[in-house]
């Protein structure tokens, strides 16, 4: 069977996310008691922080996000085969910082890639969806991916000033949308207005 060549921008973002192989624990089925809550917290920017202080080391803070999980109580815990322990997060506990555009060729539509501040490497389409949320504060759009369990990641600024360039027209329930199509799937980002 031959190999696959690999878009080079695609390549380059799994080099930089430390390679396409990334293992993760199974959490989901693990199923410890609650040992109450710590004093961390994931910043709308990505940045974690312990008692305050931010962590500064990427390896544990990749390590903190192996093991993170957001239950269906809407809540985020750390979890251990042994324990599970409550951490807040302001947003989303992942921020894609970085974005790979494939225009898509032979009868392919396109596909959008991110890499998380974390390492994940996820490509937007139906196990990978997207969401768009209005912000109320600017009035401009937050996009989200989907990440893995209830996991999603907000998508740095500069990224959503990518994907704008990549929206098209959709008809969606008799009106007009504009949003992005990644892997054979549509995720409407805006209605526009009947003018």
């Amino acid at each position: 069977m031959s190999e696959l060549k690999m878009p080079a921008g695609l390549q380059a973002l799994i080099d930089r996310a430390g390679g396409a192989d990334k293992s993760l624990p199974p959490i989901d089925k693990w199923d410890p008691p609650f040992c109450g809550d710590l004093d961390m917290r994931i910043a709308s920017d990505g940045q974690w922080y312990y008692m305050g202080t931010p962590i500064t080391r990427q390896a544990l803070v990749n390590l903190f996000a192996s093991v993170l999980k957001r239950d269906d109580d809407g809540k985020y815990y750390l979890v251990t085969p042994v324990e599970k322990i409550g951490l807040t997060v302001d947003d989303a506990p992942f921020l894609a910082v970085e974005m790979d555009y494939q225009p898509g060729e032979d009868g392919e539509g396109p596909l959008f890639t991110f890499r998380t501040n974390t390492g994940d490497v996820i490509a937007a389409g139906p196990e990978h969806p997207m969401r768009f949320e209005n912000e109320e504060a600017t009035g401009g759009l937050k996009p989200y991916i989907h990440v893995r369990g209830k996991l999603e990641a907000l998508l740095a600024r500069p990224l959503l000033y990518e994907l704008a360039d990549h929206m098209i027209e959709h008809d969606v329930d008799g009106g007009s949308v504009l949003g992005i199509e990644s892997n054979g799937a549509f995720f409407p980002a805006e209605r526009l207005e009947d003018k």
